[in-house]
């Protein structure tokens, strides 16, 4: 079970324009094969499907997936955050849709974002194609899950790595910094899992792709404040022992990894403003009306009752 806070990971900046072909793009990282909703649902579903999870030897490969399937929740977040601001102010704000308001949004990447949407995230990748969960990998082998997630990991980092490249825009790369040391605080994790598991040393194959954190300034100045070393356990009563597997040295830095009780710094959500030519959110006067005229009609024909 999980508790939601009002609050997101990642301090966003107000991009200094709207961007919705950006928008599109950065979809891949919500979206896409690769993206947070298969890193969340991978891993939340190996979770639950985890047999014999109680066993001495079993438990803290769980607790190490079980903690990592949280945090991604707030991935999803700081993605879907980015892609709202990004898409913010993209059409004419107004009330008449005489006015043609969205003229414009047909030479767009993702005219799901206008149609289907009041200018805001969809679960599909880049190219509009839905998230699918033929993207959800659980086979009941903890070795085969654990090459996987380390595989996934990797691959999303590539993604990230070149979302990154695409834009200077600010609120892109300050979600994409963050999310690559987050990300690589969870590859590392695989590999560490995958050592313990089986004897295997890993640590030649960092960094995949092999270009470090450090070459990316948004993820510089979290590294240089240690956060890729840091793996965060949310419920440490039910999870107490994710500590055995994640310790030791960093693979690429050598720095000692350690678990912290406790959510990341959080920030406050930014606030999306109306878009009234979609009529998003649509709580104004004129659906005060609608309603009111609703429960008149309802209440000629007697569906109300009094007590």
């Amino acid at each position: 079970m999980i508790t939601r806070f009002d609050r997101v990971a990642v301090d966003l900046p107000i991009p200094a324009a709207p961007n919705p072909n950006g928008a599109s793009v950065v979809q891949e990282l919500l979206g896409g094969k690769f993206g947070e909703m298969s890193t969340l649902m991978n891993y939340t579903f190996q979770t639950m499907n985890f047999r014999d999870k109680d066993a001495k030897a079993a438990r803290p490969f769980y607790d190490l997936i079980a903690n990592i399937a949280a945090e991604e929740h707030n991935h999803i977040e700081a993605v879907t955050y980015t892609i709202n601001l990004l898409l913010t102010g993209a059409t004419e704000r107004g009330t008449d849709p005489s006015a043609v308001p969205l003229r414009g949004v047909e030479n767009d990447r993702n005219i799901l974002h206008f149609v289907a949407s009041g200018q805001t995230a969809l679960p599909i990748d880049s190219m509009g194609r839905p998230w699918t969960g033929d993207n959800v990998f659980s086979s009941g082998n903890l070795k085969l899950d654990l090459l996987h997630n380390f595989f996934l990991e990797c691959g999303a980092r590539a993604n990230k790595i070149r979302v990154y490249e695409t834009t200077d825009d600010p609120t892109v790369r300050a979600m994409t910094g963050y999310l690559l040391v987050r990300g690589g605080v969870h590859v590392v994790a695989y590999a560490r899992a995958l050592e313990v598991l089986t004897g295997a040393d890993l640590r030649p194959l960092f960094p995949i792709p092999d270009i470090s954190n450090q070459k990316f300034p948004e993820a510089k100045v979290l590294e240089d404040a240690g956060l890729h070393r840091i793996l965060y356990r949310n419920n440490p009563e039910d999870f107490a022992r994710v500590g055995e597997i994640w310790k030791g040295p960093h693979p690429e830095d050598g720095s000692e990894l350690v678990v912290e009780d406790g959510r990341p710094e959080e920030f406050a959500p930014p606030v999306l403003e109306a878009e009234p030519q979609l009529t998003a959110p649509g709580i104004g006067a004129v659906d005060d009306a609608m309603l009111a005229e609703i429960v008149k009609r309802l209440e000629a024909k007697s569906i109300f009752t009094t007590s």
